[in-house]
């Protein structure tokens, strides 16, 4: 593929909130018309676990058409991200509390996260696209603390189900590419938190 007519070499890592999995092929067909240049990166759990919102061959097959790239599936492809300076700009979208908590504490057991740690190594953003039913719960000090680390950024998010589970949250994910502008220019798309409907 000719990268010189892309101007943002965008990662996409993706993780296992199957529910949102749908979310994530809406958006990726929603932003054709962007000149991002986005390689797709799968967690284990998320390039190879069906589950009732679809099997993780037919997901994995959207996403790459959708992108145009061959995923990134393994710790040992996902490592030369940081010395090849691969990336401008990487989200993981969605990103699992398992995910956050592991990002967190500087835990590299998955293609998405090796990713994440080779990437910061060239000081360039990190988004974070929230998805998880504990984000105000147990990892709620997680977030915090990722929320305050250098070069790590959040899509705007909201508790998406408050009456009937209480601590979660899921990040609108429309708001990626402004929260990509924003980053980009080291800053915090504002405001973070926002409500659903």
């Amino acid at each position: 593929m000719d990268n010189s007519k892309y101007t943002l070499n965008l990662g996409l890592g993706i993780t296992g909130s199957f529910c949102t999995h749908p979310k994530l092929i809406k958006f990726l067909s929603d932003i054709k018309t962007y000149d991002y240049n986005i390689i797709p990166i799968f967690s284990q759990n998320a390039g190879n676990t069906d589950s009732r919102f679809g099997s993780s061959s037919t997901f994995t097959k959207e996403v790459e058409e959708l992108t145009g790239n061959k995923g990134i599936y393994t710790i040992t492809d996902a490592e030369p991200i940081g010395p090849e300076k691969m990336l401008d700009v990487l989200v993981i979208a969605p990103c699992t509390g398992n995910t956050l908590a592991k990002l967190c504490n500087g835990i590299t057991d998955t293609s998405v996260l090796m990713a994440a740690k080779a990437h910061l190594r060239n000081e360039r953003p990190l988004i974070i696209s929230i998805s998880t039913n504990d984000a105000m719960g147990i990892n709620f000090k997680n977030l915090g603390t990722l929320y305050n680390m250098k070069n790590i950024y959040f899509v705007p998010f909201g508790q998406d189900n408050y009456n009937k589970k209480h601590n979660s949250l899921i990040s609108h994910m429309e708001l990626i590419p402004d929260t990509i502008k924003e980053a980009l220019e080291g800053r915090q798309i504002q405001p973070v938190l926002r409500g659903y409907e």
